[in-house]
């Protein structure tokens, strides 16, 4: 619909300077004041079937009843409206809802802010400071509790068939339960799709981090839908590779390269850390397993004297440290490392670090499940080489790739 410039030119025959338009009480907040009443007047009119003071509503059986104030919250600050009543309370405004108080989109700002970890306070001090408008805790509260329902639905939506690929890993919080402040896992799975994209499967809290809670998660995520996975890519922990079997029998279970790398450093000193992990680069960056037992049997003659727990730790793990190998270099970085998911904790523990604590489990859920919505928005690419991933993994597993992607 054309504006009529006449119309304009004479609202902006005072103009001087940009406050009269866009400042606190300008030309653009007494319009939209304007033009919202006007229409909710309109609105009455259709309501009732007459326009005001039109004689053919004498006697119909309803009539105008003046007008309800009430304070509208918005980018423009606060806005006092006049919604108009009728006798029979049966007229229910659409532009501007009953009970409505907040401007369309003014929600989505609390929630993003929230999402990028910004307590309450602060979320009050921004809006006070940005718009002029003063928001109480408890609305705050109400905008992002709304959020719940996504979370338990997100939660339990359905899964795809089959995921080449499944990152697992845990950050801990600190959340108050039956009086107390204590740590909590939190559980988070990320899956790469059959087309390359990532995507957070779901969230779970348990208490300390543990093979059998996670036993609970790779069931919930095959009842979800999950009926197949080439690769599980998981750290150290005791017992996770025996937890994916008995779900996922047919799964590969790929120790992360840096934890064991992280682990084994653990036992040396200050000084010699720089050489063992030279040293133990020539294992994991070998050409071939073969050529990588070579370099762990040197990697024993040299340093099983001072530090014999590395190498009998890497053999004992050596069954599942290996599956990357069979693939070819570009891919291997891909598989070898759980970073995926652990860059996402680094990500989720940077919007959570003003909270030195949760009130409840719920609370914690609330914030991580709107932080991994704005976090996941970055993921817009493929894993990358794809492709070529894609071309082995139909080679390797045959059948177990569904026929669309591997044509």
């Amino acid at each position: 619909m054309a504006i009529d410039l006449k119309l304009i030119d004479k609202l902006l025959a005072d103009y001087k300077k940009p406050e009269d338009i866009i400042g606190e009480n300008g030309l653009l907040k007494q319009l939209t004041k304007a033009l919202l009443e006007r229409a909710m007047q309109a609105e009455m009119t259709d309501h009732l079937g007459y326009e005001k003071h039109d004689p053919a509503g004498n006697n119909s059986g309803n009539s105008r009843n003046g007008a309800t104030s009430k304070t509208l919250k918005g980018d423009f600050g606060e806005m006092p409206l006049e919604t108009p009543r009728d006798r029979n309370g049966s007229y229910e405004p659409k532009i501007i809802g009953k009970g409505q108080t907040r401007f369309t989109g003014f929600d989505d700002k609390i929630l993003s802010m929230y999402a990028r970890g910004m307590s309450t306070r602060e979320i009050q001090g921004h809006l006070e400071e940005i718009y002029k408008v003063e928001v109480s805790p408890t609305l705050i509260s109400n905008v992002t509790e709304a959020v719940m329902e996504e979370v338990k639905t997100w939660q339990s939506r359905p899964l795809d068939a089959v995921y080449p690929i499944l990152y697992l890993d845990a950050l801990v919080l600190k959340i108050r339960e039956a009086g107390q402040v204590r740590n909590k896992a939190i559980y988070v799975v990320i899956g790469v799709n059959m087309q390359g994209n990532k995507e957070v499967l779901g969230l779970w809290a348990g208490q300390a981090e543990g093979a059998k809670f996670w036993l609970q998660v790779l069931t919930e995520l095959k009842n979800r839908g999950v009926a197949d996975v080439f690769i599980a890519c998981v750290d150290g922990l005791k017992g996770f590779p025996e937890s994916i079997a008995t779900v996922f029998p047919e799964a590969q279970v790929q120790l992360c390269i840096v934890h064991q790398v992280r682990g084994s450093l653990n036992y040396v000193s200050w000084k010699q850390r720089k050489a063992v992990a030279a040293d133990l680069q020539l294992v994991y960056r070998a050409a071939t397993v073969e050529e990588a037992g070579q370099r762990l049997d040197e990697f024993a003659v040299k340093w099983d004297g001072a530090y014999p727990t590395i190498s009998q730790m890497w053999r004992r793990n050596w069954e599942h440290l290996i599956p990357f190998f069979a693939y070819p270099a570009d891919i291997r970085r891909v598989i070898y490392t759980t970073n995926a998911v652990e860059s996402l904790n680094m990500s989720l523990r940077k919007i959570i670090k003003t909270r030195s604590s949760f009130p409840n489990q719920e609370a914690a859920m609330k914030l991580l499940y709107m932080a991994l919505e704005h976090i996941a928005k970055k993921w817009t690419m493929p894993v990358r080489n794809w492709k070529a991933a894609l071309q082995r993994f139909a080679i390797m597993f045959g059948d177990r790739v569904p026929p669309a992607e591997s044509a």
